[in-house]
């Protein structure tokens, strides 16, 4: 079991990613990385910062960053702590919860409307990845 949004969280993810045939040919043109940020709130002291390198249906770097500064991603997705618990257990669609500004999107939405079978696998990787939430 790993805590959600901690560095072992991540890591399980990029090889949850990585072994994931779904995901390499849903993803195979796809070319983006990622901050995908926990914003502040209930158990959640300060934003968490998240880091993924997607590129070709493989994830080629994946780490906690201790702020935004540390790398300058194409898309940025924030949310709070229910509402990537919710995309996490499958209850919300994420390109659903961007488009209901449950989540907060920048970068180019277009090329991820063009990549829709990508974030559900993305997703699916989330799920193979035994998660602890904090209370």
């Amino acid at each position: 079991m790993f805590n959600f949004a901690s560095e072992e969280w991540v890591q399980a993810l990029k090889e949850a990613i990585n072994s994931s045939a779904g995901y390499a040919e849903a993803a195979k043109t796809w070319e983006g990385d990622f901050y995908f940020i926990v914003e502040a709130g209930g158990p959640i002291a300060q934003e968490t910062v998240m880091y993924v390198d997607l590129w070709h249906g493989v994830c080629r770097e994946a780490c906690l960053c201790p702020d935004r500064s540390l790398k300058n991603p194409a898309f940025v997705i924030t949310a709070s702590l229910p509402v990537w618990r919710k995309v996490i257990d499958k209850k919300l669609d994420p390109i659903q919860g961007m488009m209901t500004r449950q989540m907060k999107l920048q970068g180019d939405m277009v090329k991820i409307m063009k990549a829709v079978k990508a974030a559900k696998e993305l997703v699916e990787c989330t799920t193979r990845v035994p998660t602890k939430f904090p209370a």
